[in-house]
């Protein structure tokens, strides 16, 4: 495995499950691996056992732990194989879909503009000024769902677009030309599945905060 100077050593996720270095798991499978192996090495089992055994034991769930949070969300599990098959990490976002763009402007927009009706909220003591403002509080509500339909619908297309690169990928060999490509296209794909998560995570954020 070829490994940059400028990033350390990482342990290989999908080494620890046996699985393959792909784009695409199935998840389901995984997480019945995740839960057999952590069985096996979690630290109550081992509670009478030696100092050394009880830290490899505590050093090996947490190793399957954090693989398994990795590899089970597509953007995570992506990052990871991008980091082992380049060597560093992917390159930050450059330039991409216009409709992304497009879909990044409104929701800084709203999400501003909620953040300044909350903090409006947040001075009024009266109870009935704050059931006054129901009607403006129902109005960003609507807004960020219709943008966070929006953010879901372009992360379903971006998934779509992994599916079928992970097909590429299981039928190209590892050092074609073909896979280097592919490098490339999973590169910005993960930049953009990042980029559309943190959107939803804003919309999220504010919904929440909308409910109290």
């Amino acid at each position: 495995m070829f490994q940059s100077p400028l990033l350390p050593r990482m342990t290989d996720y999908f080494a620890l499950f046996d699985e393959p270095r792909r784009p695409w798991l199935d998840t389901e499978a995984l997480k019945q691996k995740f839960l057999a192996r952590s069985t096996e090495v979690h630290p109550d089992r081992v509670h009478g056992a030696s100092d050394a055994d009880r830290r490899l034991a505590n050093e090996r769930y947490t190793d399957l732990n954090s693989a398994y949070v990795c590899l089970r969300e597509p953007r995570d599990r992506l990052r990871h194989l991008l980091e082992l098959e380049l060597g560093r990490k992917p390159a930050d976002l450059q330039a991409g879909s216009s409709e992304l763009a497009d879909l990044y402007m409104k929701v800084a927009v709203v999400c501003r503009e909620a953040d300044a009706f909350l903090a409006r909220q947040a001075k009024v003591t009266s109870a009935l000024l704050r059931a006054q403002s129901f009607p403006e509080s129902q109005n960003f509500t609507e807004r960020l769902t219709a943008l966070q339909r929006t953010s879901i619908s372009h992360h379903e297309k971006l998934l779509a677009q992994l599916g079928a690169l992970d097909t590429a990928w299981v039928e190209s060999a590892a050092e074609s030309p073909t896979r280097s490509e592919l490098l490339t296209e999973l590169e910005d794909l993960c930049r953009w599945l990042g980029f559309v998560s943190r959107c939803n995570g804003q919309i999220q954020e504010r919904l929440v905060r909308l409910m109290f």
